[in-house]
């Protein structure tokens, strides 16, 4: 038999244990969510870099074929609540690898489809699936961590976006004109695969909520605080796509139009070193952090308002930018995270949806700045925006634990 002494040092030892697993981020799940965020995004754009390519094979205009991306948004904003009220049952594991599994199935039909509207389809069931990532993404990394490194683990999970707009696309268009866009897809599709296996491994499984515990769509809307996270993040998002969007015209106010991949470049930098910053301090200082993105952001538009013809003012200005943007998904989704509680899935389908309203009412107000009033209008536009935006930040407790 064991002495006293004994038994207290082997408790002691597996309390030690215990304190330091619970300070220990479960690297291996978070990554596999990651590499999810990685492939809904390279699924999302590669088309906007093979473009040419995709228009000659399926015998139609650039034009049509710049609508695989639209109807992919559109997928996800029509998908991301009603898939998300009427799955919450379903256990969360099994929910994320149907939306793996799903991307691999439409991937693979995109790779090797012959017909259009074939094509489109399985692009509109993309962005369903993509909906149904980025509902979980954030809620899931939640739950894998103690309350005090949440923030970490969602900007860890959510790292997958700036790695693959930085990296990922470019590599992406590279291998697609080498050796064509259907094997891009394809390659795309064999991802899937190594994820699947490696969700099995190493991501834990929750359970979905039930019977009484279901929770309305209304009800999670009101909840306090979570329509003021919703409105700053809106703001921000349609500001930063009016901007990202239509960034070719913007430089060509400063001559600097051919050089637009080294400035999106530094941009892809910029953001992430934000997401780093983010991982490390959101959980102590997230509103902070959301006063400083939107300072930043403001500083860097209201730099593009008024020198928009210096070369100088506009690197600067997109490098803030990229500093402000990085990091901020992850803080957004860590206040939805913290105001709505167990319903942080249909909360996050709110976030998912109001994501997609900025993408799409991005491209369709800065198209209508630049028509009726030119490319500098999109500057003063987001000065207006994101002034908005801060002052809701600072006048409303949003993104903090406690919201009034």
């Amino acid at each position: 038999m064991k002495s006293n002494y004994q038994e207290g040092v082997i408790g002691a030892e597996h309390e030690l244990s215990a304190s330091v697993k619970k300070d220990r981020l479960p690297w291996s799940g978070l990554l596999a969510l990651s590499m999810a965020g990685f492939i809904v995004i390279l699924t999302e754009a590669l088309p906007a870099g093979l473009l040419p390519q995709i228009a000659r094979s399926l015998q139609g205009s650039e034009a049509v074929m710049g609508q695989m991306i639209t109807i992919y948004a559109l997928g996800s904003l029509l998908a991301a609540i009603p898939v998300t009220t009427l799955t919450q049952s379903v256990r969360r594991r099994l929910l994320l690898l149907i939306a793996i599994i799903g991307f691999g199935v439409v991937n693979t039909i995109t790779a090797v489809s012959e017909i259009l509207w074939l094509t489109m389809v399985a692009r509109f069931m993309a962005g369903v699936f993509a909906g149904m990532v980025w509902s979980l993404m954030a809620g899931y990394a939640g739950k894998m961590v103690p309350a005090h490194l949440q923030g970490r683990a969602i900007a860890v999970a959510l790292a997958g976006t700036p790695i693959a707009l930085t990296l990922g696309i470019p590599a992406g268009t590279f291998i697609g004109n080498l050796v064509g866009w259907r094997v891009t897809f394809g390659l795309l599709s064999a991802l899937t695969l190594v994820l699947v296996t490696w969700i099995l491994a190493k991501v834990p499984d929750f359970s979905g909520t039930r019977g009484r515990q279901r929770h309305r769509l209304l009800s999670v809307f009101i909840l306090p605080g979570l329509r003021s996270v919703l409105a700053v993040s809106l703001l921000f998002v349609l500001t930063h796509n009016i901007l990202y969007t239509y960034i070719a015209p913007l430089l060509n106010l400063a001559n600097q139009g051919a050089h637009t991949d080294v400035i999106l470049f530094l941009f892809g930098i910029f953001a992430f070193f934000s997401i780093w910053v983010a991982g490390v301090y959101a959980d102590r200082y997230l509103r902070k952090l959301v006063v400083i993105c939107i300072s930043l952001f403001l500083t860097s538009t209201v730099a593009l308002a008024l020198l928009p013809d210096s070369a100088m003012a506009v690197y600067a200005a997109v490098c803030v930018w990229g500093l402000a943007f990085g990091g901020a998904g992850a803080l957004f989704n860590t206040g939805v995270f913290n105001v709505a509680g167990d319903a942080q899935d249909v909360a996050q389908s709110l976030m998912v949806t109001t994501w997609n309203i900025g993408i799409a009412g991005g491209g369709l107000s800065g198209g209508l700045l630049l028509g009726l009033y030119g490319a500098h209008a999109f500057s003063w536009a987001s000065v207006v925006l994101l002034a908005v935006a801060l002052v809701i930040t600072l006048q409303m407790r949003v993104f903090s634990r406690k919201t009034s």
